[in-house]
């Protein structure tokens, strides 16, 4: 939470201009393709501080040409979910771990400081208003993308002197169109991160760099990119994921491992439940460690490999199937092997997400 002593928006002070004319609710097909009636909007600047949020109808944003987001990367975005559950109540899924990262990201950006309970607030007003776009499937969810944007009015490379937090909403099913385990394409020459950058902060800079490997793995007959660091190939991330690997490692132990948050990791929410869910059951090693490419492939010939998969908000939980490596298609063993990994924590996660399991971990969207 920022502190006490800095300036911050009040959700008290929200401000509503509501729709005359709502929009139909189309069934929901491409992620991220069709956006709810409203938007959450606040402004900065450092000669006024932060102005009063406002909800008002969904629309085009007006920016200035020498905009420093539009030059210069000065931007960050954030991913979370809302969620209808079987006894139709609405609930978010640890939303303060996404305002702690935004507020990190943030401070990485050189954007200004804000209190994170009260764009929590904001949002949860928000997702209220629009409540009746949230689907009704346990397929389905309500997409909340918080956006953080330098709006300075100069070519010159600074520090912004403006800005704009604004937030939209957009019911998604499904984030992969493709059903079944992914395929992975792992080359060394494409480097999502390294560390002192800023792999760790949610900044569209590390996504719209990937796009060019994307469509190479493509290219290769793979959905997605697995992300190499180093001259020893340590595994990072898969696509927009991040990855866990399920096995019997190097000294005989049933372990589920993903790489440590060294600065080149997410710090995916999904990604700590994950963690700490399967660290409750006390059933195996769950660990934070390096993991390369030798080390795997020397798993998967030992068959010691019981399940690979990728974690986001997005996607949730998805298998990965395969991985051309070094000229190889290394099959992962996933739904087709005794072990359903998987299947387990999803199916734990979205019984939390969706009010059939209680927990701390849901935030309720009517107070």
């Amino acid at each position: 939470m920022a502190d006490s002593s800095t300036p911050s928006f009040k959700a008290a002070d929200l401000v509503l201009q509501l729709t005359s004319t709502p929009s139909p609710k189309p069934d929901v097909s491409t992620f991220g393709s069709t956006f709810t009636d409203h938007m959450l909007t606040i402004e900065w600047s450092a000669a006024e501080g932060w102005q009063a949020p406002l909800i008002k109808p969904f629309g085009n944003l007006s920016l200035h040409p020498a905009c420093s987001s539009l030059h210069y990367g000065v931007q960050l975005f954030e991913g979370l979910k809302a969620y209808r559950g079987d006894d139709n109540q609405l609930r978010l899924f640890r939303p303060m771990l996404n305002m702690i990262r935004m507020s990190n990201s943030a401070k990485r950006a050189c954007l200004p400081a804000f209190d994170q309970s009260e764009l929590l607030e904001c949002i949860r007003r928000l997702v209220e208003i629009d409540q009746d776009w949230i689907p009704t499937t346990d397929e389905s969810s309500l997409y909340i993308r918080p956006t953080f944007i330098g709006t300075e009015l100069s070519l010159g490379l600074k520090k912004p002197a403006r800005a704009l937090l604004y937030v939209i909403l957009s019911p998604v099913g499904a984030y992969f169109q493709v059903a079944g385990a992914l395929s992975l394409w792992a080359d060394p020459k494409y480097t999502r991160a390294w560390r002192g950058g800023t792999g760790d902060c949610k900044m569209g800079g590390n996504y719209g760099c990937s796009l060019f490997a994307q469509y190479e793995a493509e290219d290769h007959g793979c959905q997605q990119v697995l992300w190499l660091y180093g001259e020893d190939h340590q595994i990072t991330e898969a696509g927009t994921m991040n990855v866990f690997v399920h096995w019997i490692n190097e000294e005989g132990e049933e372990e589920l491992a993903t790489p440590p948050l060294d600065g080149i990791i997410l710090p995916g929410v999904t990604r700590q439940s994950i963690l700490e869910l399967t660290g409750k059951w006390g059933e195996f090693k769950v660990t934070e460690r390096y993991l390369t490419m030798s080390q795997l492939c020397s798993a998967l010939k030992q068959q010691r490999v019981k399940e690979v998969f990728g974690s986001g908000t997005a996607c949730m939980v998805c298998p990965i199937g395969h991985i051309v490596y070094q000229g190889e298609n290394l099959h992962i063993p996933c739904q087709d092997n005794n072990s359903q990994l998987t299947s387990r924590i999803k199916k734990e996660l979205k019984d939390i997400q969706y009010g059939r399991t209680p927990s701390d971990w849901t935030f309720p969207v009517k107070q």
